[in-house]
């Protein structure tokens, strides 16, 4: 079994037991999480939201919240001596899946 869930503007396809980096959750370490459903796949076929489930949800446990690797941003104006760089680390909550419940 595996559900579709809606978190930061993207998608994620969670199983049981996945661990996933959603965008910043303002959540403190070991707390619990519900994700709203927009897909659940079952044995006997999918079943999709309009946009999402009634009843249907997702929960997780929130394992840390880490930053990405820096990634180096250098803006330049041809011809002017204007030159800036500067690094850039997203920021992410790592999420453990506990439950799918639907």
């Amino acid at each position: 079994m595996y559900a579709v869930i809606l978190t930061g503007g993207k998608q994620y396809r969670v199983q049981k037991g996945d661990i996933i980096y959603v965008e910043k959750l303002g959540v403190e370490p070991e707390d619990a999480v519900k994700f709203d459903v927009l897909m659940l796949s079952k044995d006997d076929g999918a079943v999709f939201g309009t946009p999402v489930i009634e009843g249907a949800s997702v929960e997780g446990i929130v394992r840390g919240q880490v930053k990405s690797a820096k990634i180096m941003v250098y803006k330049y104006k041809a011809k002017k001596n204007i030159r800036k760089k500067q690094g850039h680390r997203q920021p992410y909550t790592k999420v453990e899946i506990t439950a799918i419940n639907g």
